[in-house]
C-alpha cells in the first residue's frame, strides 16, 4: 500500500506533527510505502474564484492533486481551529478540490487529531469528514485517531506516554489499510 501522511500544521512544535510522525513509523512498520509532505512545499492563495478565473488552478494545487491521484491512502492529520477544520488544511482542499473530484475519489482518506483540548481534534475532523465525505464524494474509514489533552500526551522522543494510545493509532491505521486494499481489489 502507498500511503500519503498530511500534517495540517506548520506551526513549530505542533502535536499534529508529532502525530504525523508516529503515523508514519506505525505505517512504514506495517509494511506500506509511506509518503509525508509538508503543506509548507505547496503554498497556495486563499482560495478565491476570481482569482482561479483569472490565472487557474495555482500548480502547487495540481502537485498535490497528482499525489493524492497516486496513493492508496491518504491519513490527514488536522489541528482544530475553533471547533473547525483549520484554514491550511480547508484552503488545501478547496483547492485541490478544483482540479477535479477525482483525487478524493482515488484513494481512502483517513483522520486523526491532536488538541490540547479534551476532545482531540474532534469537532474539527467533523467538519473536515463533511467537506471530504459530503461534497467530495471521498471514502473516509469511521475510525479516526484522536489525542486529547495532547500536551501531556507525548514523551521528550515525540513517542506516546501511554502505550494504550499508541494501541489505538495502530488500530486506526490497520483500518485504513485494511479498506485501501479493499477498495484496490475492486
Amino acid at each position: 500500500m502507498d500511503v500519503l501522511v498530511i500534517p495540517g500544521s506548520l506551526r513549530s512544535g505542533s502535536y499534529n506533527v508529532r502525530l504525523a510522525s508516529l503515523a508514519v513509523k506505525e505505517l512504514a512498520l506495517s509494511g506500506a510505502t509511506v509518503t509525508r509532505l509538508s503543506l509548507a512545499d505547496y503554498p497556495l492563495p486563499i482560495y478565491d474564484g476570481d482569482l482561479e478565473a483569472e490565472k487557474g488552478v495555482p500548480e502547487p494545487a495540481r502537485r498535490l492533486a497528482r499525489h493524492f491521484l497516486a496513493h492508496d491512502a491518504i491519513l490527514i492529520v488536522s489541528p482544530e481551529y475553533n471547533a473547525g477544520v483549520s484554514a491550511l488544511v480547508k484552503n488545501t482542499i478547496d483547492w485541490v478540490s478544483r482540479v477535479g473530484m477525482e483525487p478524493f475519489r482515488a484513494a481512502v482518506f483517513g483522520l486523526a487529531a491532536a488538541s490540547p483540548g479534551g476532545f482531540g481534534g474532534l469537532r474539527g475532523l467533523i467538519s473536515l469528514r463533511q467537506s471530504l465525505e459530503l461534497e467530495l464524494g471521498a471514502l473516509v474509514v469511521p475510525e479516526q485517531m484522536l489525542v486529547p489533552r495532547a500536551g501531556a500526551a507525548f514523551d521528550a522522543d515525540g513517542a506516546f506516554v501511554d502505550p494504550k494510545m499508541a494501541d489505538r493509532l495502530r488500530s486506526m491505521l490497520r483500518a485504513l489499510l485494511a479498506r485501501a486494499a479493499a477498495q484496490k481489489r475492486i
